[in-house]
């Protein structure tokens, strides 16, 4: 079948797209290369969609949480994704679980019932030179792909090794603890919130961090080198006591305020800081510079809470370090997902920076309505910032801060802060506007 659209990964975020280009009466080649002869050390099978880790796709309460209002959006754009996740939907509670076998299958039925999609088993090595492609192959891309990505985007290389750092909501620091300051009061004096640690704190949180449960590589990431760009907190602390207060929790030419006296009326320097950075542009998120660990999730909440000023600490994000390859998108991609270098590709699902299941499937499916558009004349229209669809899709494309961009999950520090709201509230406050504005959008594109 001749196509007009070229789709390289048969994952979530692939399946997903073909599902809303080849719905739209667009033809469309579904490459994977599993099934080819060729697998991921990741993958079991080589069903579509095949959920490699968790069968969660978390939270279905689109009342209070981000990634249930994610489902919410996402249904009623008619995702596949959604579609058969109800089909090999298991108990759960609130959240949404499926049998994967289950989903895997639902999600290649409904793709072959469509006579505009084909699916081919081979493995894709190069970016097509020219023809509209959508790249979805996830965090474990082929090197061959993986070089020829490079080659197209002008990057030195993917990041290979992800090295991530906790998140922390801005409004469950308690600054009465903390204060804003940059070192040497260089910048604006905003740019860091700082949480003093006394040398007994530092001791005590030291030994929380050689302690701490730790994950264990799995057998296809033990390969992987550290960097000592990122190396684990936990690894820096077992090279020495002083390590990290000679590394990420300097204290140097910062001067805690709270310690001032007439000797020393700016403050006097703590025995060691934790310093978080604003992530994202609303200043909603912040992340812990330097906290990138394989300390188990549990253990993570435990300690890091030690932190003083971060007691009631909420986390949009624990941190990580596995192997992985995603884009530095707010760099490299447009707003409509398409590489600035070539336009005639589009990155969706897990190598743009989401991370998550549902996340994947979601960009996926904007990116399939993105080069319908594209291929009909049709004008498109960012779904608003404000929905949970518009949200992530201003994250990858320009909100996040390219330095220090990183895989994000849905969370609603993503999304343009409510004022005035008690925070009990602030929750269904978020849902709710996302809900009218996401109708309001649905109207306009569908005029």
């Amino acid at each position: 079948m001749t196509h007009d659209v070229h789709i390289i990964g048969g994952g979530l975020a692939g399946s997903e797209a073909a599902w809303q280009l080849g719905r739209r009466g667009v033809r469309v080649r579904l490459s994977e290369m599993r099934g080819s002869g060729t697998t991921t050390p990741a993958h079991q099978g080589d069903g579509l969609a095949e959920l490699v880790c968790s069968n969660s796709f978390r939270s279905d309460d689109d009342e209070r949480n981000a990634v249930g209002l994610l489902h919410h959006e996402m249904r009623q754009l008619d995702s596949l994704i959604m579609r058969a996740g109800e089909v090999a939907r298991v108990a759960a509670g609130s959240a949404m679980a499926v049998d994967r076998d289950v989903f895997s299958a639902e999600v290649a039925r409904e793709l072959n019932a469509l006579p505009t999609v084909s699916v081919v088993r081979e493995r894709v090595d190069r970016l097509p030179h020219a023809g509209l492609t959508i790249v979805a192959t996830g965090p474990l891309t082929a090197e061959e792909l993986a070089q020829s990505i490079v080659a197209a985007t002008g990057e030195d290389r993917l990041a290979f090794f992800d090295a991530i750092a906790p998140i922390v909501h801005r409004d469950s620091i308690d600054m009465d603890v903390c204060w804003f300051q940059s070192r040497w009061n260089k910048g604006d004096g905003k740019d860091y919130i700082n949480c003093p640690m006394t040398r007994e704190q530092y001791a005590a949180f030291h030994q929380g961090l050689l302690d701490g449960e730790k994950t264990e590589f799995r057998e296809w990431e033990a390969s992987t080198p550290y960097f000592e760009g990122c190396m684990p907190i936990e690894v820096m602390a077992a090279r020495g006591f002083d390590t990290l207060r000679f590394g990420p929790m300097k204290p140097v030419g910062l001067d805690d305020p709270r310690t001032a006296t007439p000797e020393f009326p700016q403050g006097r320097w703590p025995h060691a800081v934790v310093q978080l950075r604003q992530d994202n542009k609303l200043g909603t998120l912040w992340n812990m510079v330097g906290f990138q660990t394989k300390l188990k999730y549990s253990a993570q909440v435990e300690l890091f809470r030690t932190i003083p000023g971060l007691e009631k600490a909420e986390f949009a994000r624990l941190g990580g370090l596995h192997r992985n390859t995603f884009l530095n998108s707010p760099t490299l991609l447009d707003r409509q997902l398409r590489l600035r270098a070539a336009p005639h590709i589009r990155f969706a699902g897990q190598i743009t920076g989401c991370e998550g299941y549902v996340e994947s499937g979601a960009v996926g499916l904007l990116a399939g309505i993105m080069t319908a558009c594209e291929l009909t004349g049709r004008s498109w229209q960012a779904p608003p910032r404000t929905t949970a669809l518009g949200a992530l899709l201003a994250h990858i494309t320009g909100d996040a801060e390219a330095d220090s961009y990183q895989p994000m999950n849905i969370n609603f520090g993503l999304f343009p802060p409510l004022p005035d709201i008690r925070k009990k509230a602030r929750k269904e406050a978020y849902t709710a506007r996302a809900k009218a504005d996401l109708g309001a959008w649905q109207a306009a594109i569908a005029a």
